[in-house]
């Protein structure tokens, strides 16, 4: 457990940082409330702009498996198709959350959130300290970098400029072709979470403003954000198939594809 592994004290700091969050998004107003802000951000993108999933993207290799949590938090607790009362959604729910450590990101899938055809929110995070003085300047180059992800997805890169960086290396059609190449069409959105330092208390105010903002979305889009039937039908049908695997029973009534498959794994 998180107790056993930062210990007892370490672990009262974290629920502090949560604590310190509740009480901020119980009593904070309007633009203030950084729970609702973030919210009402999310359902701008998802929502009203179309954009149908949302990358989050910490600087900060401490916070690597925080995208995953929030996968979950977001996409178990919002991802409903019905109303409290039982009404088809006229909306789209929850959006698709996923994520990397920006440094893994910036090489891997970045290329597609700057120059791809779907526009993908990103929510990047970073420290203003890291935690080892001797590396200071690599941490600055961290900030750096996560600062110029988020100037480059706003800004772009036109045309005309693109033309402007290639001139004298290439002319004529093949310019126009190297610098069709170079073009970001800019734009594109995101937020910029900056905390003091990571710490147990601060991670437990980023933890507590993430849940709230869920429940705020929730709230707003008038659905249950805590229940998990989506879940129910895969372990019921597990519970079927389970004999079937062990070979104790055969997979009847079950369809063409599930039976093929049950064959395939049992090797017949």
């Amino acid at each position: 457990s998180l107790m056993l592994a930062i210990g007892a004290e370490r672990f009262r700091e974290f629920l502090a940082g949560g604590r310190a969050m509740d009480r901020h998004f119980r009593n904070a107003h309007g633009k203030a409330n950084m729970p609702l802000m973030l919210a009402l951000v999310g359902l701008w993108h998802n929502q009203i702009c179309g954009h149908a999933t949302r990358a989050v993207l910490p600087y900060e290799e401490r916070l690597a498996r925080l995208p995953a949590y929030l996968q979950q938090l977001e996409m178990e607790s919002n991802g409903k198709s019905v109303t409290m009362d039982g009404r088809p959604l006229a909306e789209h729910s929850g959006p698709v959350v996923w994520g990397e450590p920006g440094t893994n990101g910036q090489h891997a899938f970045f290329q597609l959130i700057h120059q791809g055809t779907r526009v993908v929110p990103c929510e990047f995070m970073v420290g203003r300290e890291g935690h080892e003085p001797d590396l200071a300047h690599q941490h600055r180059l961290l900030q750096a970098n996560c600062l110029a992800q988020s100037e480059a997805l706003m800004r772009g890169r036109s045309l005309e400029e693109a033309r402007a960086m290639l001139a004298g290396r290439f002319e004529g059609v093949e310019l126009e072709r190297q610098a069709a190449h170079r073009v970001f069409p800019g734009n594109r959105p995101s937020t910029t979470l900056v905390y003091p330092r990571l710490t147990p208390r601060v991670l437990g105010q980023i933890i507590a403003l993430y849940e709230h903002r869920v429940f705020v979305e929730g709230v707003i889009l008038g659905i249950n954000s805590f229940d998990q039937w989506g879940v129910e039908l895969g372990k019921e049908l597990a519970r079927s198939l389970a004999p079937v695997m062990a070979g104790e029973a055969e997979p009847e009534g079950k369809d063409g594809s599930t039976v093929m498959l049950v064959e395939a794994l049992r090797g017949r």
